[in-house]
This record gives structure tokens, sequence and C-alpha cells, in this order.
């Protein structure tokens, strides 16, 4: 995970982000517990209330739950793959409808990005 304090993206975003995707790519599954917020923070290189703040944020969109004496867990409420993963699915069946091959869908996010 990696944190851009350059980036108009408020730190916190960055950090539910980075998250989202560690529980997107499997590295985090369904029921298992997260490291505590200070010990992030310091592989992050952010504060403690950042990384605090970004799991508030997470838990509000249900991708984490905070149990008491548990500390923080991935929900099993979520989606198995993150929203990106699925959108992309749309957005690559809608290329091929319309004829695209996947190296021209790839220029055309380079470009957009």
């Amino acid at each position: 995970m990696k944190i851009d304090p350059l980036s108009p993206a408020p730190l916190h975003e960055q950090v539910a982000a980075a998250i989202r995707r560690a529980i997107a790519q499997g590295e985090a599954r369904s029921g298992e517990r997260l490291p505590p917020a200070r010990d992030l923070a310091a592989v992050l290189g952010v504060n403690a209330n950042t990384v605090l703040r970004a799991l508030r944020v997470l838990r509000d969109e249900g991708v984490v739950e905070f149990r008491r004496g548990r500390g923080v867990t991935v929900s099993g409420i979520g989606p198995q793959r993150s929203a990106v993963v699925a959108k992309a699915r749309e957005l690559v069946a809608l290329a091929r409808r319309y004829g695209y091959r996947p190296e021209e869908l790839a220029e055309i996010i380079e470009r957009v990005s």
C-alpha cells in the first residue's frame, strides 16, 4: 500500500482506497481482523487518526465492522470483488458489443485517466 502525500486526494481517502484494494485482491478475507490502526499508520507513514478516519468511512460503507474486543474485521456483507472490478467487467462487455478490442479499450482508459 502506498500513500501519496502530494496527491490532491485527502489522506484518509487514500488509506480507505488502499484497504479496499487489499480486500478486493484477497489480501484480507471476510471475517479476518485488520492490523491495529497504529500498525497500519506506521506502515503507511500517516497519523493513526488518519487511519481511524478511513476505517470509519469503510465501516459506514459496510466494508469493515468494528467489534468490541476483537478489533476491526472485514465484513461478510460486502461484495467478494470490489466495485471497480464489477464496473470494469461491465465496461469490457460494452466495449465488446461495440467492437473494441481489449488493447483499444486499454488505450481509451489510458487517455482518459
